[in-house]
């Protein structure tokens, strides 16, 4: 598998789903797991520990409320780390972007938008990073890039 998609709880999964149907979009391989940061520390600290000999290329994390997955998964592995702020009922998943983007110096997690959009750029962000080494991914990206410009530019016969 290329992606580790990790949530802390089977509630994330509507979102999660829309990286899940972007990666399979793009032709990238991906797995899912539930990994709770507050109740499931060890499970944690071993998936993070083993990612790389996972062969892991990146690892999609999504969390709400206190949000401490993907950080606490990058403090366990070199596995470049995407965090997706799940929307939350309490502050609307400001509590959630807020716990994943102030990570301290020398422990990065690239940050994505909350909700569904940072879900999708987390799938597109990670397909960038494979693309480095993976023609068929980076022509995928091409062309997903390339259906988009068409709609766009297709939309606007919708203004007349």
């Amino acid at each position: 598998m290329q992606v580790a998609l990790v949530m802390g709880s089977i509630s994330d999964w509507p979102t999660v789903k829309q990286t899940a149907d972007l990666l399979t979009e793009l032709h990238v391989s991906y797995d899912t797991h539930v990994i709770s940061a507050h109740r499931m520390p060890q499970e944690l600290q071993q998936f993070g520990e083993s990612a790389k000999a996972e062969q892991y290329q990146t690892i999609i994390a999504a969390a709400g409320g206190a949000a401490h997955l993907p950080g606490m998964l990058a403090a366990n592995t070199t596995v470049p780390v995407i965090g997706v702020p799940v929307q939350s009922h309490a502050l609307n998943g400001m509590d959630s972007l807020l716990s994943i983007v102030q990570m301290p110096a020398g422990v990065p997690v690239g940050t994505m938008a909350i909700g569904n959009a940072g879900a999708k750029n987390a799938a597109l962000f990670a397909a960038e990073i494979i693309a480095l080494q993976d023609s068929d991914v980076d022509q995928q990206l091409q062309a997903y890039r390339k259906r988009q410009t068409e709609e766009a530019i297709e939309s606007n016969a919708q203004l007349h």
